[in-house]
């Protein structure tokens, strides 16, 4: 409805089941389309910043800013469908289920890219930490792979007392956690970006028996398709080689997620340009580390360049806490983002 009342000149919805697609063609005549990407979606976490405009539904919090995504680039859009003061076509992608829900691959295997010519995609970020009105970014990998594994470990069952009747999932799930964080820390160069975290173990009920079954769930992040893979069959590896020691059998459910987001060089470049019109030479970061959170908009980069940039959101919780808020006073610094890249993409004279 904004968008129509803004003036873009085609909205269409249910691109990717939910997507929403703003276009706003320029007053000069151009071929090109550039992309500009944001997310939507909350998380199911219980908002605990008593804030007035605070979420009424229990259990569902914009925790990660999608909120304030979505408020810039619609600012962004009424700009350019006022001003129109580029050369080419700018594309309003307003993406569902970034978290955990694949709505970029949707929307790309929905043929976004193809139904509106998009020749390069950009998408952006809050960063809380980051000062508001500065930026970072950096070229080639910013975010991670999200791959996930459950682990069952089968034993055999006995009386806590009489361990040796039995086999013991948990010391033989114990011993597979341990060897698990030498994927990162043996097997890949120091530098290399790879994480593999155990994050459940369950196991169990009472004081007096051994169970006969062990749970372990973690997640592998990886900054490169190489090394990812290289987790992977290493994970498999020690698994086997464990549990055969142990006498254990296991089964593996293993969980391909996102990919790495991946910046193009040359569309790196143009977002700093873009950036620091903005905010200044000193205002943007170029260089920043790479982080090992994952993306859904990596999906988006692998089917045409573009970059993925960071904003500052101040001082405030981190992504994904019940305390989180999105600065609204990174807002204007965000929208002008957007318009300067368009019309520094596709200058109209």
């Amino acid at each position: 409805e904004k968008l129509k009342a803004f003036g873009c000149d085609e909205v269409v919805t249910g691109i990717g089941k939910t997507g929403v697609v703003g276009v706003i063609r320029g007053n000069k005549p151009g071929s090109r389309a550039i992309g500009l990407r944001a997310d939507m979606d909350a998380l199911p976490i219980t908002e605990e910043t008593g804030l007035p405009y605070a979420s009424r539904n229990n259990g569902k919090m914009h925790a990660c800013g999608h909120d304030g995504h979505t408020a810039m680039l619609l600012g962004a859009a009424r700009y350019l469908a006022e001003t129109r003061n580029f050369a080419g076509t700018a594309i309003m992608i307003f993406q569902p289920a970034e978290e955990g829900g694949a709505g970029g691959e949707a929307m790309v295997e929905d043929g976004l890219m193809e139904r509106f010519g998009i020749e390069e995609v950009y998408g952006l970020h809050n960063l809380p930490g980051l000062e508001v009105g500065k930026f970072a970014i950096c070229e080639g990998p910013i975010m991670a792979s999200t791959d996930e594994f459950t682990i069952i470990i089968k034993g055999r069952g006995s009386h806590a007392a009489m361990p040796h009747q039995g086999i013991d999932p948990i010391v033989t799930g114990a011993q597979l956690v341990t060897a698990l964080q030498t994927i990162p820390s043996r097997n890949v160069h120091p530098l290399e970006g790879l994480v593999v975290s155990v994050t459940q173990f369950h196991a169990g009920n009472t004081y007096n028996v051994i169970p006969e079954t062990a749970m372990i769930n973690g997640t592998i992040r990886a900054l490169g398709d190489e090394t990812r893979k290289l987790a992977e069959q290493r994970l498999r590896s020690m698994i086997e080689m464990v549990t055969q020691m142990a006498g254990a059998t296991y089964e593996l459910d293993f969980r391909i997620g996102y990919p790495v987001t991946v910046n193009d060089g040359g569309a790196t470049q143009k977002a700093i340009e873009a950036a620091r019109l903005v905010a200044g030479d000193a205002g943007v970061n170029p260089q920043v580390r790479a982080t090992l959170g994952g993306e859904d908009f990596a999906y988006m980069l692998n089917a045409r360049p573009g970059a993925y940039i960071f904003m500052g959101n101040g001082d405030t919780a981190g992504l994904h806490h019940p305390a989180y808020d999105f600065n609204d006073e990174a807002i204007p610094h965000g929208a002008s983002y957007w318009a300067k890249l368009v019309e520094s993409l596709m200058p109209a004279s």
